[in-house]
């Protein structure tokens, strides 16, 4: 089970000329799973590499089949045969959702999989995927089968960033039978996925029933697949660059989109600008049945309405004329915690810090984070009069989603206790300043718009 061809077997120049023409890059790794692709790759990349590059591989067990455990030692085996590291990182990935289709185990165990690259990538390193033409046809049917646009048709791309590294696709243009050939004849042996075979699963019943129907009709299947990918992902370019230059001119410096601006536009272009937004900031955009409704009424619904747009991790809101994207703090308890000098606090979205300027003349009153529980009152000017902080905060146009997460720290004991910051809105001058009564300085940030 664990005979590999030599490092110095003769591979194809056709085979090795994209291995050869890599990205930039200072480690490089391959995802080695054991099966036919990843094992000829693994391979390849061995023969083709750049002798004073750091390379090795990293092989995710899922601990889902029978015989994940084989197929870890025979990875581990050829990379020992190689010479090269070898990582491995065992996952639990959640069966609850064992549903065939994108929401069950496939996709738990997918994401499982790059949540391990991503924790795993520095920066300038390159990770090797062995997807092939057969897994892009694959992809762009399954993607269309679900229902997508011009992006999901665009298949997977080449080349993309993962965690703080790349990833890259070599072997996109070469179809599965040209590599089990090669394989053969390098005298490779890999391991099977028993879950295959299982049709059950609508990958499975792509690969194994449809496509190879497909083939047989048409001849050069994953060639015209491949082909309509590189047009849609043309055109998804297009649709990014077009978003970016109205954004531009419809946003402002906080990052938020002015209704005003963005309703002159064909409807085509505000979906385009919104999805666009929405990956842009790290999430995924909702599949709707009816975006023009949903738009229609972030637009154009009346000041007295709240209309919005719910994803997956987000939120898309209305007020005050602009469009807002706000992640989803719903998990967050607003508990308050005490905050320790020089101890940086984390706190839903802020980073909250207390730093020594100069020697206090008096010990450090207590100081606490909190959010709003009702009632509290803030002192704008020392000497002067309270008045109450939910007014405050409407006249500063604090959006209403906005001011029971904002962080409130307070300092002093008991009943004497004041509030001395209100978010990045405000500080008391007794903690702010160059040199602040106090002799500390308190700074709130937020960690991102």
């Amino acid at each position: 089970m664990t005979q590999g061809a030599s490092p110095e077997f003769a591979w194809p120049e056709f085979l090795c000329e994209p291995v050869r023409s890599l990205p930039d890059h200072q480690r490089l790794w391959v995802a080695l799973s054991g099966g036919l692709d990843s094992v000829v790759l693994l391979y390849l990349a061995a023969f083709c590499r750049r002798p004073q590059t750091p390379f090795g591989a990293i092989h995710v067990n899922h601990q889902l089949q029978t015989n994940a455990n084989e197929t870890e030692a025979f990875c581990r085996a050829q990379c020992e045969q190689l010479g090269i590291p070898f990582i491995v990182r065992r996952v639990n990935v959640d069966t609850g959702k064992d549903e065939p289709g994108p929401g069950g185990i496939e996709e738990a165990a997918r994401k499982a999989r790059y949540g391990v690259f991503e924790e795993l990538l520095v920066a300038d390193d390159l990770l090797l995927m062995a997807h092939h033409a057969d897994d892009q046809a694959e992809t762009v049917l399954f993607r269309l089968l679900r229902g997508t646009g011009v992006a999901g048709l665009s298949g997977m791309p080449r080349s993309r960033r993962l965690g703080a590294g790349h990833l890259y696709r070599p072997l996109l243009d070469f179809e599965r039978a040209d590599l089990e050939r090669w394989a053969v004849s390098a005298g490779l042996t890999w391991v099977e996925d028993p879950s295959n075979a299982d049709q059950s699963y609508d990958r499975n019943y792509l690969r194994n029933a449809i496509i190879p129907e497909l083939k047989t009709r048409w001849s050069g299947l994953t060639r015209r697949i491949r082909h309509t990918a590189g047009a849609c992902a043309d055109s998804e370019l297009l649709n990014q660059r077009l978003a970016e230059l109205q954004w531009a001119s419809c946003s402002d410096t906080e990052g938020r989109l002015i209704v005003s601006a963005v309703q002159p536009l064909t409807l085509a272009e505000q979906k385009n600008l919104l999805r666009w937004w929405i990956r842009q900031r790290g999430f995924s955009e909702p599949q709707l049945s009816d975006w023009q409704q949903v738009i229609h009424d972030l637009l154009n619904a009346g000041e007295d309405r709240n209309p919005e747009l719910r994803g997956d991790g987000f939120c898309l809101q209305r007020f005050q004329g602009k469009l807002y994207l706000v992640p989803d703090r719903s998990g967050f308890s607003g508990q308050s915690v005490v905050l320790v000098p020089a101890e940086p606090l984390s706190w839903n979205g802020w980073t909250i810090s207390l730093e020594q300027v100069h020697t206090p003349a008096e010990p450090l009153l207590p100081i606490r984070v909190s959010t709003r529980q009702g009632g509290e009152r803030v002192r704008l000017r020392q000497g002067g009069p309270a008045r109450p902080l939910k007014k405050w905060l409407q006249e500063q146009g604090i959006p209403p989603w906005e001011r029971p997460c904002i962080p409130l720290v307070f300092a002093g004991f008991g009943d004497t206790e004041e509030l001395i910051a209100i978010g990045d809105l405000w500080c008391c001058e007794q903690y702010s300043e160059d040199t602040p009564a106090t002799g500390w300085r308190l700074v709130v940030e937020r960690d991102n718009d």
